[in-house]
């Protein structure tokens, strides 16, 4: 699934994000000063239209009034009932939506609150909330716990769709512990780059700027 230009290069950013964690046959929609401005048909079709004016109380107006990320089942205006994720995202320098719409049978699941990590020969159990940072290094998957190094059999893309909303992906290498983080600085370029309880600095990619400001009401 790919994303058309509107006006600006700023749609064509999330592009690389949507490859991660968009599941297969949805449909997308973006939203931005009060109407739709794109919409990909998966499929599942809520007949979005570009143009169209989204309803009040609705989820990209909430994520438009929140900044945040928002998911519930709802009622397309032309009345098809979907389940919908929408995310806060920059669109030509206004706060927009990105809708990942699925059919209303979606399951979903309670998210994980112990991942097991290998260590030498042996596999330990770590609860979430211990857990300060994962990483994707050398086609592993690592994570940190009171400055221990586990490994895991997950991806950081089946990681992304199991761990709570406490986590956020912040690099195509990187998922935080938002609640381990430190404190957010800006690198020498202006990037911004999050220092974590056990001393890592990550850097924060371009595609998930917008995402990160939102957690942390920047």
């Amino acid at each position: 699934m790919t994303l058309e230009k509107h006006g600006d290069d700023s749609l064509a950013h999330y592009t690389s994000v949507l490859e991660d964690w968009v599941p297969n046959g949805a449909s997308l929609a973006i939203a931005v000063g009060g109407k739709y401005i794109h919409y990909s048909q998966g499929t599942y079709d809520v007949k979005l239209k570009v143009g169209e004016a989204f309803a009040k109380h609705s989820i990209a107006d909430a994520v438009c009034q929140t900044g945040r990320k928002m998911e519930r089942m709802e009622q397309s205006p032309s009345g098809v009932l979907f389940y919908g994720v929408g995310y806060p995202v920059p669109v030509q320098g206004e706060l927009g939506v990105l809708l990942v719409i699925l059919p209303p049978a979606v399951q979903i699941k309670e998210p994980i609150r112990m991942l097991t990590g290998k260590k030498g020969d042996d596999w330990y159990p770590i609860p979430v909330e211990q857990v300060t940072h994962i990483e994707s290094l050398q086609k592993k998957t690592w994570f940190y716990s009171n400055v221990e190094t586990f490994s895991t059999s997950l991806t950081l893309k089946e990681l992304t769709s199991k761990l709570p909303d406490t986590f956020l992906r912040v690099h195509r290498s990187y998922i935080v512990n938002l609640s381990a983080v430190q404190k957010i600085s800006k690198d020498i370029s202006s990037g911004l780059v999050l220092t974590m309880n056990d001393g890592s600095e990550l850097p924060i990619s371009q595609s998930y700027v917008n995402e990160v400001r939102a957690a942390f009401n920047l």
